[in-house]
């Protein structure tokens, strides 16, 4: 009998890398110096983006803010279309998935925003082997929240001990191991599928 029975991926720089460098690019190519002033703002009041990813701040309320701090340079179809060209696939690992489909449930669970899932990475095909996506700003949590994590397990229907996890940023990969679940690290393709084989996951 396998001793997991649920498989669950974060997206960002696992299966998506992302990049915001094209677009302070964009913005220092609008005027220069504003990408880059862009980006100090966006760092020192990184409080914004987690409220909008939890769902406390609306699109409009975000765009509102963003928009500010392009010197409305930008219109928010703009800001949001070049907001959003940053991600790319991680083809190797999104190859794993329709073996992992064959004998797990596969479930996402990310802290993204309404504008990167609509406009950046919404569309992938890879996204049709996953029986579910637990998003941050629909489930009102972000990773390492607990509430985000149970709303994985209220989906699945199984016992925390069922679910492995996968995440690049290792303390939401403590957090989902506090929950009872197992987990890895993600940090490479190769040492992930080593990973996985040693667990008798794939």
């Amino acid at each position: 009998m396998k001793k997991y029975s649920v498989i669950v991926f974060d997206l960002g720089n696992v299966l998506i890398p992302f990049d915001y460098t094209p677009f302070i690019k964009k913005l220092n190519g609008i005027q220069d110096g504003l990408g880059d002033k862009f980006a100090r703002k966006y760092k020192k009041n990184y409080h914004f983006h987690r409220e909008y990813e939890s769902g406390k701040l609306s699109t409009d309320e975000f765009l509102g803010i963003m928009l500010k701090w392009t010197d409305n340079k930008m219109t928010g179809v703009q800001f949001s279309n070049s907001f959003s060209r940053i991600f790319s696939v991680n083809k190797k690992v999104v190859n794993l998935l329709p073996e992992l489909k064959k004998r797990y449930k596969l479930v996402i669970l990310s802290n993204t925003n309404p504008i990167h899932q609509k406009r950046g990475w919404g569309n992938y095909g890879f996204l049709k082997y996953f029986d579910k996506q637990i998003l941050s700003h629909e489930a009102g949590s972000v990773k390492p929240e607990r509430k985000i994590y149970r709303a994985v397990e209220e989906y699945t229907r199984q016992p925390a001990s069922k679910h492995f996890y996968i995440d690049d940023i290792a303390a939401y990969v403590q957090a989902a191991k506090r929950m009872g679940w197992g987990g890895v690290q993600f940090t490479s393709y190769e040492n992930l599928k080593e990973e996985l084989e040693k667990r008798k996951i794939l």
